[in-house]
């Protein structure tokens, strides 16, 4: 197991194919992804742990697990991945949390820990979240650890996808 990064409550670490119930249960609940394009099966959730694991050999970085300090206990998903936000590959911070967990700040802390990690390891400029334009929530996340208003724009996933934004010299 490799641990990526500890915060006050939690550790980050890869993920691999032991954690498919612990996010099953995250992935296929539909009201957590309900802004996501598609919902997720058994064969998703695989084939998303499958893709992690490739981006740590490829970029040394990826969406890991986050897990509680005290139990170990896997409650979701947070890293870094580069995606196609309008048009440009970027490196975009992401992140989904149990529903029994959330609420509690565990997304703000696990991301806030990406970000800075992100900009200690990576020669990146800037960091960005991107969602669908009704997922306040995740927007809120992103604003909570400093992020801003970057755009919006039209497409096929989301209707509208809203664009949050963080510069290396913001931090």
């Amino acid at each position: 197991m490799k641990v990526i990064l500890e915060t006050e409550r939690l550790f980050l670490r890869e993920m691999n194919m032991d954690d498919f119930d612990a996010l099953y249960v995250v992935l296929a609940d539909s009201d957590i992804m309900q802004h996501y394009p598609y919902s997720f099966d058994e064969k998703r959730v695989r084939e998303w742990i499958k893709r992690n694991m490739k981006r740590y050999e490829e970029n040394g970085f990826g969406l890991w697990a986050v897990c509680m300090k005290e139990t170990g206990e896997m409650i979701g998903d947070c890293g870094l991945t580069l995606q196609n936000i309008d048009g440009e590959m970027l490196p975009e911070i992401g992140y989904h949390i149990r529903r029994d967990c959330q609420c509690r700040g565990y997304a703000k802390e696990a991301a806030a820990a990406v970000r800075s990690w992100a900009f200690q390891n990576t020669v990146y400029p800037a960091l960005y979240s991107y969602c669908k334009y009704t997922n306040i929530p995740s927007i809120k996340t992103a604003e909570a650890i400093g992020m801003h208003f970057d755009k919006e724009y039209p497409g096929e996933a989301n209707e509208i996808t809203h664009v949050s934004v963080i510069y290396r010299e913001d931090i």
